[in-house]
């Protein structure tokens, strides 16, 4: 599972519809903004990995201007939106593949795990609609981007 993580002052969502236009279905205040991408091979434990992480990741400035604050520790906003574009793969050819990245019925089942982790962390969690045609409007604060890789933890650290 990846997360793209993007600190913002503001960012909103809205969905695509044949018949009202687009309608906004999500908007945050500061704090994160999360595309998450569904491996083929991810499972409920690279969704708690990838909750964990975010939450917890110290991307937040102190009053030194330190990052140093979690979204946990500033009460940060969530905007958690799906995103198979994040297993693109482009060695080959022009065109993205996207073989790597689950069929749609599984990972909505997972992407909807993964939400339900980030409520329970008590933070407030907005999101878009699943295999839907968004946009998303945000406003990058610093700029700070971030990967997120549940990859990651099967690699070894550095000595």
């Amino acid at each position: 599972m990846r997360a793209l993580v993007q600190r913002v002052s503001h960012a909103a969502v809205s969905v695509e519809d044949e018949v009202t236009g687009s309608e906004v279905t999500g908007s945050i205040d500061a704090g994160l903004v999360v595309f998450i991408g569904v491996h083929e091979d991810d499972d409920s434990e690279d969704a708690s990995y990838i909750v964990n992480k975010t939450v917890n990741l110290r991307i937040f400035s102190d009053d030194a201007g330190r990052f140093d604050l979690s979204a946990l520790d500033t009460a940060a906003d969530l905007l958690v939106i799906s995103q198979f574009t994040l297993y693109g793969e482009t060695r080959r050819g022009r065109r993205p593949s996207f073989s790597q990245a689950m069929h749609p019925e599984p990972a909505t089942k997972l992407f909807d795990l993964t939400l339900q982790q980030f409520e329970q962390t008590g933070l407030k969690v907005q999101t878009g609609k699943f295999q839907a045609r968004m946009l998303v409007s945000l406003h990058n604060d610093g700029p700070v981007t971030i990967m997120i890789d549940s990859a990651d933890r099967q690699r070894p650290r550095r000595s």
